[in-house]
């Protein structure tokens, strides 16, 4: 296995058993006998945070504490005679191995949400607590009208009782906030408040409301370590029509060169201020995003008699559209990332048909030739690894229990990211252990098809993402197969992993791909037990010549990851030319872009995998 960079002395990644089934019989007993205290009969517990995270801070995972579960999406109704967890299809697999059927019912979080448990499963006249902090009012509606529905009340709680019961919960993170360089970023700070500024302005708005940290992060040109896997600050901010902005952080965060960074245009405050100065915007005219804001701070300005102005949060779109610097700065990230997979997917051959590695042992090596580069900053995600039936779970997690040894004649998945100064990655590649099954290729080659599909489709300007979801499930419908994730999701620069607005998948969404959003391209097919397949690239919206005779402006992607993928595991005759041609030039253009950077034996291997079919 590769030497980890000297310099990085710190594992990369936990493999400790997280979450489990040995914490739900415990912390559900406390959380009732709470319930007990209040005079409830349910608790509803969230994944999200104060800030809606995706990836939580240890402190604020309050559903894994509540039940065990360690996936990115999920909630869970603690009753005082029954408990339910609620996933998304990622994690059908994952919630029943890493909690106890004995205690939970599980549902959809999709299909049969928390909307419908209220209105077809709840006692009616019963009384549901939930914490103000951790819901969004867009949510809270869904709620509140399904609990009318059935004659529940929604009882809103000052204190949260999980907060309250958590003997040993983890310190709050306390990460320091710093600078990014306005020659990374490719637009200063003081131009970005301006711009919006210019809008809130145009609008007859007085300021905009903002806690998301990935908001925070690209407002002010600054990067944090708070939350687990992406570089973002904890924090909230106020900007005004004036260009002016109040920037709300725990003040052990911050150091002089960062106030000399934001300069005298942004006044920094302790973050305990931040509910108390949102009392004083009286008759003040405020934007806040209902889909990003957490019902308390509505209720704060609601009682403080602000005008309430509900629409998107306004560095969302801006940030989504990267800029040429952005672009070109995730272009770099994604070539020494390449190098790094091109090594790992070497060694990975090299030793993967004897039989001995792990799922780990694949992880600790990929994390091994990404710690080489002296860029890398963190993962931009846990790395999934999954050997047979564990890849079956799209966002399985590998821990010392789980752990599996990759066999002869089968599929290994690995999905993985990097965090850069310049660009995050994202990249998953499942690769063939010696001979795989006709099912195998077959199913490896329609999810093939799907992603090229997916990679050279032309499309109208201002198109959203669910009108291009179809490309990416044809071959697999043809055969009446399909996956139950998105397509594609945003990805931000030196930011989130995942990012909106955008996406592609089947749910109807009116946001446009615009010029210069990043977004995954990531079909899939997943065999319960048996096998899990998953191509995936980033790439970017880019402008696109016009037919002879057409008459409408033409959007594409391009492509910035660089790996091979796995042609041992194609059925060559069910590509069509035009699909062989694009894998072929999708090759070529790896080895030439990748290859200068290897020697020796890891170069003739990128040669020969990335040879034409």
């Amino acid at each position: 296995m590769p030497n980890a960079n000297k310099q990085k002395t710190k594992q990369i990644q936990n493999y400790e058993v997280l979450g489990g089934k040995h914490f739900g019989q415990k912390a559900i007993t406390l959380i009732r006998a709470k319930l007990k205290e209040l005079g409830l009969d349910a608790l509803i517990v969230p994944h999200e945070d104060e800030w809606q995270n995706e990836y939580l801070p240890p402190r604020y995972d309050r559903l894994q504490y509540a039940t065990g579960f360690t996936g990115s999406a999920g909630a869970a109704i603690i009753a005082t005679g029954s408990a339910h967890m609620f996933v998304d299809g990622r994690y059908t697999l994952q919630v029943k191995a890493q909690t106890d059927a004995k205690l939970f019912e599980y549902h959809s979080l999709i299909d049969a949400g928390l909307n419908v448990w209220l209105k077809q499963h709840a006692k009616p006249h019963s009384k549901i607590g939930y914490d103000p902090r951790l819901i969004t009012p867009d949510n809270l509606n869904v709620l509140q009208e399904a609990a009318r529905e059935n004659e529940v009340t929604l009882v809103e709680l000052d204190q949260n009782p999980i907060d309250q019961i958590w003997g040993d919960r983890p310190a709050a993170p306390l990460a320091e906030i710093v600078p990014h360089a306005n020659e990374i970023a490719g637009e200063n700070s003081a131009s970005k408040r301006s711009k919006i500024a210019e809008d809130l302005t145009r609008n007859g708005i007085d300021c905009a409301i903002l806690t998301s940290p990935a908001s925070l992060a690209w407002l002010y040109n600054i990067r944090g370590g708070d939350v687990i896997r992406s570089p973002l600050p904890l924090g909230s901010a106020i900007l005004k029509s004036d260009g002016t902005s109040s920037l709300f952080v725990n003040p052990l965060k911050t150091t002089p060169e960062l106030r000399a960074h934001l300069g005298n245009g942004v006044t920094l405050h302790d973050e305990e201020d931040f509910e108390a100065t949102l009392a004083t915007l009286t008759n003040a005219k405020v934007l806040v995003d209902a889909k990003l804001t957490s019902a308390k701070y509505f209720n704060v300005l609601e009682a403080a008699g602000a005008q309430i102005v509900k629409g998107d949060d306004p560095t969302t779109l801006p940030r989504a559209m990267k800029n040429p610097t952005e672009i070109k700065g995730m272009t770099d990230a994604h070539i020494r990332d390449g190098v790094a997979m091109a090594k790992f997917l070497h060694w990975f051959d090299e030793n993967a048909l004897s039989g001995k590695l792990t799922e780990i042992d694949a992880c600790t090596a990929l994390e091994g030739f990404r710690a080489q580069l002296p860029e890398l900053k963190d993962l931009s995600f846990d790395s999934i690894s999954g050997a047979m039936g564990n890849a079956a779970s799209p966002h399985y997690r590998v821990n010392s229990e789980t752990n599996t040894r990759i066999e002869r004649n089968s599929l290994f998945l690995i999905d993985s990211g990097g965090q850069y100064l310049d660009g995050t990655t994202d990249i998953t590649r499942t690769i063939s252990v010696g001979d795989i099954s006709a099912e195998m290729k077959d199913r490896f080659t329609r999810v093939l098809k799907g992603h090229i599909a997916l990679a050279t489709v032309a499309f109208p300007a201002n198109t959203p993402g669910c009108m291009l979801d179809t490309l990416a499930r044809m071959a697999l419908w043809e055969a009446g197969l399909d996956y139950d994730h998105g397509t594609g999701h945003g990805v931000g620069a030196y930011l989130g992993v995942h990012e909106g607005p955008h996406r592609i998948a089947k749910a109807l969404q009116n946001v446009a791909l615009r010029t210069g959003m990043v977004v995954s391209n990531e079909p899939g097919f997943y065999k319960a037990g048996e096998f899990g397949i998953r191509i995936e690239n980033l790439q970017y919206v880019a402008e696109a010549s016009v037919p002879e005779g057409g008459e409408r402006a033409m959007h594409r992607f391009i492509t910035l990851t660089l790996a091979p993928i796995d042609v041992r595991a194609i059925l060559r005759e069910l590509l069509s030319d035009k699909e062989r041609d694009w894998l072929n030039a999708y090759h070529a253009r790896v080895a030439q872009v990748i290859g200068p950077y290897l020697q020796g034996a890891e170069r003739e291997w990128l040669i020969a995998a990335c040879r034409g079919i």
